[in-house]
């Protein structure tokens, strides 16, 4: 199928090819070309150009002719937004946390009372793997409704080898089940499980590794203040890293925990959440693969700093940002109004905060190759707007509807 869209009033997110991530100043630029046409072809980009300018020849020396075309009435056209965090394969919900949040009760005190993760993983054990396959689809099409073309997503509410297997099943069925691209992340390590002693749990999961590396693309740990170590870490990462698994680290949430620099030392593609951070975790990603990753939901729902994005940027690091769409600490998988939270609450300009959930959120999950830009060959993930939309006007108007459609792998949702 060829779809060509016209009256394009500004594509916004161009990229050469080859350039997978940004970085310090790079955070403020952001290809854009006006009075625009783009091209896709069997669900890629396949051109783009300004308005008046041929569209590519075949191998015929001929025009390339679309299927359709797609009157964008002065849209603005841009990557569909990447999301690098989320827990979406859960049962139920945990509204009843939310109360005792309002009543004052911190996240550490709810989880001391059996609340939290155990309460997910409870749930989750009593829910059979269709009911949660379905629940977490439904969240997949609310996600790509609002605009995301890409996620991962983790395991971490099983916390016992056959209930972390049978979410990771859940994951894999999701990848099938939906046009979105989804990348599988095995966190046994997200706090430890029922009926284990803290040392014997991190034993099990170094067990359960290999059975989970059959269809998980990554390997993570929570390493933090009351749940894991440095050392469990180490130990967790070690053997993801026996099993082909590339660590993305949970770190810094509750307290500068080491999380930042262990992940660094293991090559993780990302480390996340990033609420406590001081000039030592700068220092350890300076000159490294690894994407800090901060994740605003979690800060606004808990009530926690927001992580320091700016002063990231101007030590020239690049930043992604990601919802933590969860039942606990960020129930929502709304990319837009964490590109909004990224510029009112943490003062990332429109073009860096647009750069943080596209480009940057799709190397942060290892998929900034396929997608996260206007870019051809890239994947055709795509979000239309309404007439008379700009990047500025898309966080500052933070929840007027702006979507006209959204397209992934080139066809419409």
């Amino acid at each position: 199928m060829r779809r060509l869209f016209t009256h394009i009033a500004t594509l916004a997110g161009i990229l050469p090819e080859g350039i997978l991530r940004k970085q310090g100043a790079e955070m403020d630029q952001v290809g854009t070309l006006e009075n625009a046409w783009l091209l896709t072809d069997g669900g890629r980009i396949a051109a783009f150009g300004r308005a008046g300018e041929p569209l590519p020849c075949g191998a015929d020396g001929a025009p390339l002719q679309p299927d359709e075309t797609v009157d964008c009435a002065g849209g603005l056209l841009m990557p569909a937004f990447c999301d690098s965090h989320t827990h979406i394969v859960y049962a139920g919900s945990r509204e009843g946390e939310f109360l005792d949040k309002i009543n004052g009760l911190s996240y550490e005190q709810i989880a001391a009372r059996g609340g939290g993760i155990l309460n997910s993983a409870d749930r989750l054990h009593e829910t059979s793997e269709d009911e949660l396959f379905a629940q977490a689809l439904e969240r997949v099409q609310e996600m790509t409704a609002k605009g995301t073309g890409a996620l991962e997503i983790k395991s971490g509410y099983g916390l016992n080898p056959a209930d972390e297997l049978k979410m990771l099943r859940v994951i894999d069925r999701l990848k099938k089940a939906t046009p979105a691209l989804v990348k599988s992340t095995f966190l046994g390590a997200h706090a430890v499980g029922r009926g284990y002693t803290h040392d014997a749990y991190v034993q099990a999961v170094c067990d359960m590794i290999p059975e989970a590396a059959r269809t998980a693309d990554f390997v993570d740990v929570f390493c933090d203040e009351g749940f894991f170590t440095v050392e469990d870490t180490a130990r967790i990462l070690a053997a993801g890293k026996a099993a082909g698994l590339r660590p993305k680290i949970h770190a810094n949430e509750l307290a500068e925990s080491g999380g930042v620099q262990v992940g660094v030392r293991f090559n993780a593609l990302s480390v996340d959440h990033l609420e406590r951070t001081g000039a030592a975790e700068i220092e350890a990603l300076r000159g490294t693969e690894t994407m800090p990753t901060m994740l605003p939901g979690s800060s606004f729902f808990l009530g926690i700093p927001y992580g320091r994005a700016k002063e990231f940027i101007a030590e020239g690091l690049g930043i992604a940002l990601a919802s933590d769409y969860n039942p606990g600490s960020s129930p929502s998988g709304d990319m837009r109004f964490v590109m909004a939270l990224g510029c009112i609450r943490m003062r990332l300009t429109p073009a860096q905060a647009f750069n943080a959930v596209t480009l940057n959120s799709a190397y942060a999950m290892g998929v900034s190759a396929e997608t996260g830009s206007i870019t051809p060959g890239k994947r055709a993930d795509l979000i239309l707007t309404h007439p008379g939309w700009n990047l500025t006007k898309i966080p500052y108007l933070h929840h007027t509807p702006f979507i006209r459609k959204v397209y992934i792998r080139g066809n419409a949702m």
